[in-house]
Formats: C-alpha cells, structure tokens, sequence
C-alpha cells in the first residue's frame, strides 16, 4: 500500500517535472507571503528562502495555538499548522510543499483572513487573497 502511494507520488513529480515543482512551490511561497504582508501579519523569517512553508504571527489578542488552528479546521475545512514550544500560540503555519496549488493557497488564505476576523483582529476581507 504505501509502496503505491510513493510511486504514484514519484510519477506526478515525474510528469510535472522536477525543476516545475520546484517552481510551483516557489511561486506559492511567494503568493502566501504577499498575502501575508497585505493583511498586515509578520512573518517569522521574512527573508527565508524556503519555499516548504510561511510561519506567521498572529495578533496577539489571538490564541493562535487551540482556538484558531481549532476555528480554521472546523468552521472552514483549512488545516495550517500551529507553532511548536516557544511559539505555540502565537504562530501558524502554511505549507507550500507537496501536493499543494494555488487553489489551496487561496483557501488557506481566505480561511485565515475570516477567523482572525472572527477572533477580533483587524483584518480587510480579500486583501490577502487579492495579493495572492
């Protein structure tokens, strides 16, 4: 079974060609962190050079480890990651790696934008995802 699933993940690479995955996920990094930057948040590196995820400071009213990550898996179907040790609570996560698209960018992003919203944070609806 998960000998399956790595050949059918190693033939999509395949197909898409490896220097085009590597381009999409550079080109979705770059679309979370323009929208991450339009809605006003901080990053956690914002000169990383990587292009497996964005780290992103919540407002601090927000409770960006339970409430937050917990809101955005079950009020709108997005799982982001929350931080680890000193940053739980005050960071989430957007992966950009693997089997990911701009469509789930745009998700994520809309999907972050409407709960911070809903925790109180100042956030303009549709400027991330218009950055995006």
């Amino acid at each position: 079974m998960l000998l399956e699933k790595v050949r059918v993940v190693l033939n999509d690479i395949k197909e898409e060609g490896l220097e085009n995955v590597f381009k999409r996920h550079n080109r979705l990094a770059r679309a979370t962190r323009a929208a991450v930057k339009a809605m006003g948040l901080a990053m956690v590196a914002p000169d990383s050079p990587a292009d497996s995820a964005t780290g992103v400071f919540v407002p601090d009213r927000v409770d960006g480890g339970g409430k937050l990550v917990k809101s955005l898996r079950d009020d709108f179907g997005v799982t982001l990651a929350g931080g680890q040790d000193q940053w739980k609570g005050k960071v989430v996560r957007v992966a950009h790696l693997g089997y990911v698209d701009t469509f789930d960018i745009i998700i994520a992003i809309s999907a972050l934008e409407m709960a911070l919203k809903k925790f109180g944070a100042q956030v303009q609806l549709g400027k991330g995802v218009a950055a995006a």
